[in-house]
């Protein structure tokens, strides 16, 4: 029985240490698209973004779809620093969903000259080749 317990108890030491290590990773990319949108750099942003014509991201106008359309998207909204600004995240929730898939619920500021502008947003991300992306994104 002590065997059991000690089996039981290094188990979950390591699934929630793997956790933690996942949502660190998770949080690096999202701190890394902060500064480059904080550096008007939106390709660099998107790197934060699964590059794939699968990818979903749902605004405000509905639905884009594909890395491309996403990319394109956020270059006509935010067409120059003055309406990018300085970006800053508000996590909320970050939660497993299955292996190598967590969501992540938050807030984000946006300071800027164009008019400053908040919202919230619904990330899902995955484990793809070794790297968390974002497969899909819902925000508002």
């Amino acid at each position: 029985m002590k065997n059991y317990l000690l089996a039981v108890f290094t188990l979950l030491t390591i699934t929630l240490y793997g956790q933690d290590g996942d949502e660190a990773a998770i949080l690096e990319v999202m701190s890394k698209q902060e500064e480059a949108w904080n550096n008007f750099d939106l390709e660099e942003f998107m790197d934060g973004y699964w590059k794939s014509d699968s990818l979903k991201f749902f605004g405000k106008s509905g639905v884009t779809h594909g890395w491309e359309q996403t990319l394109a998207r956020y270059k006509k909204g935010y067409p120059d620093k003055s309406h990018t600004g300085t970006l800053n995240f508000k996590i909320e929730q970050i939660s497993p969903i299955e292996t190598n898939s967590y969501y992540v619920m938050g807030r984000f500021y946006l300071k800027r000259e164009a008019g400053d502008a908040e919202g919230i947003f619904m990330i899902i991300f995955r484990k793809i080749d070794g790297e968390w992306k974002i497969i899909s994104d819902i925000s508002c």
